[in-house]
């Protein structure tokens, strides 16, 4: 293959993610011969937050576009990034319907009912309102928890001053789903900063390597690698 070769050139990305989606572009545009893994129409997952809709949902997408969204990701499969909007579909109660929102619906999903959704469909919640969930969606994707926590800590006194109980404690839960994330995610280091951590077992002709990501002292994220013909 090198024998094939007649130029040679480069770019310099800003990070991994960057340069991850600039492989995958160019290797759909020019369709080299010897790259196939990433020649097909299947690209990697990410979470979208449609900002350009008045009450903005959080999907999973494969297409990006500049459409003045926000995008997270890539992940490395559809099962963690479903695994993802889970656990945030879990800790923020935004819409996950499709529907055109009008606010004169007569009656809420269920989503709703179980306090996972505000129920913008039967006008119960400002869309003022509504954008500072989803505003503290964004933070928590962005690794943020801390301000979330204390935004929603101010939110709760608020409406415990103003006796809006049932309000308070629909806050304080939220509060404790984001701190248990938190807590999931700390880790016993002295170094400050960005840290990738590579574990390595080895038997016979086949490794695991698993690679830790580790941001301000929390563990975002892991990877495995199953290397076979070994030594």
């Amino acid at each position: 293959m090198v024998s094939k070769v007649n130029d040679l050139d480069y770019f310099v990305a800003a990070s991994e993610q960057e340069a991850l989606i600039l492989e995958l572009n160019l290797i759909k545009r020019h369709h080299p011969r010897y790259n196939v893994r990433l020649k097909d129409d299947k690209t990697f997952p990410y979470l979208k937050i449609d900002l350009n809709e008045d009450w903005p949902r959080v999907h999973i997408t494969r297409r990006l576009e500049e459409d003045g969204g926000r995008y997270f990701g890539p992940f490395a499969s559809a099962k963690s990034v479903r695994q993802t909007l889970k656990l945030i579909k879990g800790i923020f109660p935004f819409r996950s319907c499709s529907k055109p929102i009008t606010g004169t619906d007569t009656r809420a999903c269920l989503d709703y009912d179980i306090g996972h959704c505000l129920a913008p469909c039967i006008g119960a919640v400002s869309q003022k309102e509504y954008a500072e969930v989803i505003k503290r969606v964004i933070l928590f994707l962005e690794g943020k928890q801390e301000r979330v926590v204390q935004q929603l800590k101010s939110k709760m006194n608020r409406a415990a001053e103003a006796l809006d109980f049932e309000r308070a404690v629909r806050l304080r839960d939220q509060i404790q789903a984001v701190e248990q994330v938190v807590e999931g995610q700390r880790i016993a280091t002295t170094v400050k900063g960005e840290q990738d951590v590579i574990a390595f077992a080895g038997d016979k002709d086949q490794a695991c390597v698993q690679v830790f990501f580790i941001r301000s002292g929390k563990l975002i994220g892991r990877e495995s690698f199953l290397l076979q013909g070994t030594r």
